[in-house]
């Protein structure tokens, strides 16, 4: 953890200062009744709940010393309160809050980005009645510094760990928000995505996900990746509270370009969810994305997608993934460039690196950033042409149309279904400080991520005692049909099981006999 130049580590300050406050009687001005269903009551189980797991997990880098004054002020509000009244959230740590915390994108880089400002998506959380507990550890700048990284790793917040299992990755990068939601911390928590970032790490700590459209809800202060494909979304336990947060979140932002038609495609997504959704919807099955040991799990969730009216189509052929990641590639090094030299031009005079060649070489006069793993993605980003450039130009065109067009569109028109199932990713892989991610395979998440299309996420059991998740991809703004399938799912299968926090799975009694010699 983490001690901001010095002094007590932020987390161990507030958790403190709500444990003082708990033991003095409040004063007459701010007494509340401290009930199940008080925003404070709730807070501080929350807190409680991170100060018990964070030292085994990792998941939080910090906690908002103003977290139960925020509940404190939602309970003595008279008038109607927001659908999300005292719930605690994390925000991950790539996305600015209002108050003392730096946005840090887990480098120490930007330990001292303290910008006292809300990205538009946290303000319209804390309206619907939120409290902002704390900011999540992610992997480092979102996982984009190195080809070799160790996902959920951050110089500032170490290695988040999988409570299923903690010798075990928890994907990224938005490795905090997940582990979090899933060890109980917290109920909901904010993630984002350029590839996979919201997914992969819900599918793998059991939860459920979200990656919207695109353009839905706004990347305003936040530390980018791509214009293209970044975007923020919801980490929960349940597809409802993924929807109710979704409904906060999205929205047009004028600072934005990609928003305009947020507030005209924004739905009322709680109250369209449906566990009937399934029924009579023809849904295809990418076959061409299938497998890396999810098949007995995958093959039940179909069957119980049929036994809930679903009509199931299989689709062996899918689009050429690997010309598509090519051309992302591409794109992704250009638009990172640009976009990061923008943010960091637009900082607090404290943050020391203004330009993408600044980080490059704080990053080798700092021992710590570069002990395991290299930043050889920001030496090409660095390298590249710019927005203007044919290259750049091509890349892009091209991605989006294979992805887009010729790729989701073209297996939804061709098939006449509605939405594309499959399994995110294979369970989780050991962390590698040697190797780096080894990952044994992937869905086709990749196609929606770079059509900027809506993909969910949602529980569908376990592998060897490790989760793994079922996706639902549909076309742009098909966000609210796409929770509703989700929902449906999710009701029938009531597939999620809690975290055991053990110390590797081979110590799990289904798999530690299997390791020792016959009897």
């Amino acid at each position: 953890m983490s001690t901001r130049g010095g002094a007590l580590p932020l987390l161990a300050l507030a958790i403190a200062g709500c444990m003082q406050n708990r033991e003095a009687p409040p004063s007459s001005a701010s007494a509340i009744v401290l009930d199940a269903a008080s925003a404070e009551s709730r807070t501080r189980v929350a807190l409680e709940r991170i100060a018990e797991l964070n030292p085994r997990l990792n998941a939080v880098i910090a906690v908002d010393p103003t977290a139960v004054q925020q509940a404190q002020t939602l309970d003595r509000i008279r008038r109607a309160r927001g659908p999300l009244f005292g719930t605690p959230v994390l925000i991950k740590d790539n996305i600015e809050t209002l108050g003392p915390l730096p946005t840090t994108a887990g480098s120490m880089a930007l330990a001292n980005n303290v910008t006292d400002r809300d990205s538009p998506l946290v303000a319209r959380l804390r309206f619907a009645g939120a409290v902002i507990v704390g900011k999540a550890n992610l992997s480092e700048w979102a996982n984009i510094r190195d080809n070799d990284s160790i996902s959920g790793w951050s110089a500032i917040g170490g290695q988040v760990r999988n409570p299923y299992a903690l010798d075990r990755n928890p994907c990224g990068s938005s490795s905090g928000s997940a582990v979090a939601v899933a060890s109980g911390m917290v109920p909901m928590a904010v993630g984002t995505e350029t590839d996979g970032s919201i997914t992969c790490p819900a599918a793998i700590n059991g939860i459920v996900g979200f990656k919207p459209t695109v353009g839905l809800v706004p990347r305003t202060h936040i530390v980018p990746i791509s214009a293209s494909q970044d975007t923020p979304g919801p980490m929960t336990l349940t597809v409802r509270d993924a929807a109710l947060m979704l409904e906060a979140m999205a929205g047009s932002d004028p600072a934005d370009p990609a928003t305009p038609e947020a507030d005209r495609r924004r739905e009322p997504y709680a109250e369209r969810l449906s566990p009937d959704s399934l029924r009579g919807r023809r849904i295809g099955v990418m076959r061409f994305a299938d497998g890396f040991g999810t098949d007995e799990r995958f093959e039940a969730a179909l069957a119980l997608l049929r036994a809930n009216g679903a009509i199931l189509v299989d689709i062996e052929q899918g689009p050429n993934r690997g010309e598509i990641g090519r051309n992302e590639f591409t794109v992704l090094l250009n638009e990172f460039k640009a976009g990061l030299n923008d943010y960091l031009a637009m900082t607090p005079a404290t943050v020391t690196t203004r330009t993408l060649a600044d980080v490059i070489a704080f990053n080798r006069a700092t021992p710590r950033e570069l002990a395991l793993f290299g930043q050889d993605v920001f030496e090409a980003a660095e390298a590249t042409p710019g927005l203007d450039s044919e290259a750049y130009r091509t890349a892009r065109a091209t991605s989006l149309r294979l992805a887009g067009a010729e790729g989701i569109d073209k297996l939804l028109r061709d098939h006449n279904v509605v939405a594309l199932v499959g399994p995110t990713m294979p369970a989780a892989w050991p962390i590698d400080a040697v190797h780096g991610d080894q990952i044994s395979g992937g869905g086709a998440g990749s196609l929606a991520a770079v059509a900027g299309y809506p993909h969910l996420t949602v529980p569908m059991g376990l592998v060897r005692g490790l989760p793994v998740g079922l996706s639902f991809i549909g076309p742009k703004w098909s966000d609210a049909l796409i929770l509703s399938l989700g929902y449906a799912y999710e009701q029938a299968s009531r597939a999620r099981v809690e975290p055991r926090f053990l110390n590797s799975i081979e110590e799990s009694p289904d798999v530690a006999p299997l390791l020792e010699p016959a009897r």
